[in-house]
């Protein structure tokens, strides 16, 4: 894997192998750790690339131990990138205190404003520098590249999505933060990170994207209807009417008695990963 990465882990599974690696980051000035499963069919040449951005408090581990997608990834033959949320140390600024931001809540953003924006640059992170050692260090096709993921990660896969339809050949979402510049648990970390000029959050905003003009071919959201968040975080009806204003396709599975947890995400994760293949074999 090179000097630059170290293997944390590797463990056979369906085939393909299932690893976690850690390297120091120059983009966000610590030590990185995210995973990676590669199918068997990378054996025979690269395959597709599919990321997934995980939501608040989580790491690189929960979608590992909890999404269940390595018999669908194998059975698709797609890469599975998973990055970590923020970046953690002693050194970087923090508060233990609130879920909502700072250490596993990065929002993928690249922050402007101090003491944040020294570290917490996910953005550019995922799309220069991860994107840059998976292709060096994985037998990943980077002309097909997809992106998913759930609740905070939602966001993060529909805004870069947007900004670039060029490089991500389909998107979808468990659960996402659609406009997290409105939302009552994201706004304040917006604000923190981004600071008060509310047009700087636009760049970070779904919904404001669209608005904005970006666009992509297609979505595919899924939602759990006994989700505790439903009503005031995630609100999937505005991204729906910004969607149809668009004349962009939007798959909106309501799912009846589904919550916001992994028992949700991992119910419907080989539909998601089998709706991406199909549209990264094209």
């Amino acid at each position: 894997m090179g000097a630059a990465m170290e293997t944390v882990s590797q463990a056979k599974s369906h085939g393909g192998v299932q690893g976690v690696y850690r390297h120091e980051s120059k983009v966000t000035g610590t030590p990185m750790t995210f995973a990676v499963f590669v199918p068997p069919q990378a054996a025979d040449g690269p395959v597709p690339v599919l990321w997934y951005l995980s939501g608040l408090t989580c790491t690189h581990a929960n979608v590992m131990d909890k999404g269940e997608y390595r018999a669908a990834a194998s059975a698709q033959g797609v890469i599975i990138v998973a990055p970590d949320t923020s970046p953690r140390g002693a050194e970087v600024p923090d508060e233990p205190d609130n879920w909502q931001f700072g250490s596993g809540a990065g929002f993928y953003l690249d922050a402007t404003q101090a003491p944040y924006a020294t570290h917490y640059r996910m953005y550019a992170y995922i799309m220069e520098e991860l994107t840059a050692l998976v292709a060096a260090a994985f037998p990943a096709d980077m002309s097909r590249q997809g992106i998913f993921g759930h609740s905070m990660g939602g966001h993060g896969a529909l805004t870069f999505a947007l900004k670039h339809p060029d490089r991500f050949k389909s998107c979808s979402a468990f659960a996402p933060i659609v406009q997290p510049s409105t939302a009552d648990w994201s706004r304040p970390a917006l604000e923190k990170y981004l600071g008060a000029d509310e047009r700087a959050w636009r760049a970070y905003d779904a919904v404001a994207l669209i608005e904005d003009g970006k666009r992509f071919p297609e979505f595919l959201v899924d939602q759990g209807s006994a989700d505790p968040f439903l009503a005031t975080g995630l609100r999937p009806e505005l991204l729906e009417r910004a969607c149809e204003a668009a004349g962009i396709p939007l798959t909106l599975n309501l799912r009846e008695g589904y919550d916001h947890s992994y028992f949700f995400i991992s119910t419907f994760m080989t539909d998601h990963i089998a709706w991406h293949a199909a549209r990264l074999k094209r």
